[in-house]
């Protein structure tokens, strides 16, 4: 390899956007003629169109990742990483796509074989196919990773960097070192740690001043949610309660409701929980049968079952998605409740007579519990309909899934993280043959990819977040970038398992645990399935509509 050659990275990211683009173009005029999508052809061509959600996505790393090159210049890693994950995102573009262990999309499976060979054909995307992942450049980041060189993390503002660096002690001090003996122990996330962790501001963090939060957006949020799941990915979710809870009423709520609730929610005081999904209906909410049944004198009882409902026994407010009107179908007639309840103990975890609970018992993702819920008359006051408006609860969860998705990928990227901090520090560790389990290829090629993917999906991530925090609409965004940071979690841990061996497997290893939490992330906040429909319908209607 010429070590003087000059890539070209912003060449290559127009060029994978121009084949994105005509395979936007190419699914929209074959399955959706005039910009309508039905539901037989989607459900028909579900694997084409789901392909395309990944060929966009990816399509959007490449991209990102190279608007993330600091225009003076970049450090020797920093250009490993780029060379290295832009050289392999581009020949997945061009070759196949792996959407599960099982499934690689192909260009030639939507009619672009012509289309992928020109972008191949690209200067710019092939000196990084023929330069970028290589076996050399994957040895000389494996060395300068072995003698502690890392790739720049800095968000590029000096407030964001405190707030990493302050969450990073805290994490190394108190989550980190206790969290495999919870998650065996299967216990709730310490209270006392959850009073510190508000005394941070982790609860208010996109909360506004006025009502006791810090107001500094999507990019802090997801910032401080990535460091707190490093420790453990329960420490990271616990905010996504109050996240949820926060933009629901921030964005939806009375004048009272906004004064009432967001400042106890800010400060940690009360800890919230989503009850949206119910037995039978996944992510299928237009099915909820859950019924909130009006009373004279205004408020509303709710009477049904709900399952998998996060700390909900910990919980002090629930917000119910419901039917409040019993003759509506699918998404009309759903409104969203404000339920207050008392906290649970692990003596009592129900103790109000109008709510039972029952634990399910789950591999990981453990410190807040999962539960099946049945309310029986449970009491909803006038004044705790969201926003005073009935059949808008649909319409209000959907204007916070942007969000909580944006966090679910920074959640994801926590957990990567530390799959690829216990996997090199095992390899560093471990000797087979007289040296370190590092000095083989496959295992090093293991750790550097690893990274990569990291870096690569972490710039996917903070972009959604910095389009959120402008107001902007990023559906598309945030859901691409929890598509692909689900994916390179579980990749992640996964490698990290591998090369642990026949340790990893045993429950005394961390990564065990790490292996079960990641797993989890490609099915909730939208299983990945459910995840690329979203993106690609957003995609056609993008494309019907000209817009690139």
């Amino acid at each position: 390899m010429s070590t003087d050659l000059t890539l070209d990275y912003p060449g290559a990211a127009q060029a994978a956007q121009r084949f994105a683009k005509t395979a936007g173009q190419a699914v929209t005029g074959r399955l959706a003629p005039g910009g309508v999508l039905s539901g037989e052809s989607a459900d028909r061509e579900q694997r084409l169109l789901h392909g395309l959600a990944w060929i966009a996505t990816t399509a959007e790393a490449i991209i990102q990742a190279a608007v993330a090159v600091p225009s003076q210049g970049i450090t020797p890693v920093d250009e490993l990483v780029l060379k290295i994950g832009m050289g392999e995102y581009l020949h997945q573009l061009t070759s196949g796509i792996p959407i599960s262990q099982s499934e690689i999309i192909r260009p030639e499976e939507l009619g672009l074989a012509e289309e992928a060979a020109l972008c191949r054909s690209d200067r710019a995307v092939a000196d990084l196919l023929a330069h970028g992942n290589t076996a050399q450049n994957r040895a000389k980041l494996a060395e300068a990773l072995l003698q502690g060189a890392m790739p720049t993390l800095s968000a590029g503002d000096e407030t964001l960097d405190m707030i990493r660096s302050e969450f990073a002690r805290f994490t190394a001090a108190r989550i980190t070192p206790h969290a495999h003996g919870w998650h065996l122990q299967d216990t709730l996330l310490p209270q006392e740690v959850l009073d510190e962790m508000a005394a941070l501001g982790t609860f208010g963090i996109c909360i506004a001043p006025e009502y006791g939060g810090l107001g500094l957006g999507k990019v802090a949020m997801c910032i401080v949610t990535e460091e707190l799941s490093k420790g453990w990915i329960a420490a990271g979710s616990i905010g996504t309660r109050s996240e949820i809870a926060g933009e629901l009423i921030s964005i939806a709520g009375t004048p009272e409701q906004k004064a009432r609730w967001l400042p106890p929610i800010a400060s940690g005081e009360v800890l919230p929980a989503a009850v949206f999904t119910e037995p039978d209906t996944g992510s299928d909410l237009a099915r909820l049968k859950t019924r909130a049944l009006p009373q004279p004198d205004g408020s509303w009882r709710i009477q049904g079952n709900k399952t998998w409902i996060t700390h909900a026994a910990r919980s002090d407010l629930m917000t119910v998605l419901a039917r409040t009107d019993p003759d509506s179908t699918g998404h009309r007639g759903l409104s969203m409740l404000l339920l207050p309840k008392t906290r649970g103990t692990e003596a009592e975890p129900f103790p109000d007579p109008w709510l039972e609970g029952g634990d399910i018992p789950v591999l990981g993702y453990r410190g807040m519990r999962e539960y099946e819920l049945a309310f029986t008359d449970a009491p909803v006051g006038r004044d705790n309909l969201l926003g005073g408006t009935v059949g808008a609860g649909f319409r209000q969860l959907m204007e916070t899934f942007e969000g909580a998705r944006i966090q679910t990928a920074a959640r994801a990227l926590g957990v990567g993280w530390r799959a690829w901090e216990l996997g090199m520090t095992y390899a560093q560790e471990r000797r087979q043959f007289g040296q370190p389990l590092i000095r083989f290829p496959r295992v090093a090629d293991k750790l550097v990819m690893m990274l990569v993917e990291l870096v690569m999906t972490r710039a996917l991530t903070h972009r959604a977040a910095r389009q959120k925090d402008l107001g902007q609409r990023c559906d598309i965004e945030a859901g691409m970038a929890k598509l692909l940071a689900a994916r390179v979690a579980w990749a992640n841990a996964d490698s990290a398992l591998q090369i642990h061996g026949g340790n990893g497997y045993a429950l005394e290893y961390e990564i065990s645990r790490v292996l079960c939490d990641a797993r989890i992330l490609s099915i909730f906040e939208g299983a990945a399935e459910i995840q690329a429909h979203v993106i690609v319908r957003g995609l056609v209607a993008r494309h019907a509509g000209g817009k690139p």
